[in-house]
């Protein structure tokens, strides 16, 4: 499957991830600034041919959905970016990460934090 979506295409799986199921209308009434309404049908046959989406018929319209679990997606992005921009270090990400830390909540970091324990204590 085609892992580079436009920011469009990102916009359009949000959506789909958000309401698990849409039709075209469904697609424009929440994209900011939508384009028209074929071009929104085109978008979404070009998502389903690449693998991302798949329709059933409800009469007249399309109802599409996303063929793999927002988890796979978000993981499957993850691993991109991990390897992309942090050589395959996730040490290097999670750093990049918590250099963020003005962005971070008090709780957001003890959740962090936890998680590396808990890491260590499996022997990851």
């Amino acid at each position: 499957m085609d892992q580079d979506l436009s920011r469009r295409e990102r916009q359009i799986m949000d959506i789909v991830y958000r309401l698990h199921e849409v039709t075209a209308a469904d697609v424009m009434d929440n994209l900011p600034d939508p384009p028209g309404y074929s071009a929104v049908r085109a978008m979404l046959r070009i998502l389903e041919d690449r693998g991302y989406l798949r329709h059933r018929s409800d009469g007249p319209r399309y109802i599409y959905s996303a063929t793999i679990p927002k988890e796979d997606a978000q993981n499957s992005a993850l691993d991109r970016v991990v390897s992309t921009f942090f050589d395959n270090s996730v040490s290097e990400t999670v750093a990049a990460l918590i250099n963020m830390s003005e962005k971070l909540t008090a709780e957001e970091l003890d959740y962090l934090s936890k998680l590396i324990s808990k890491s260590k204590k499996e022997g990851r």
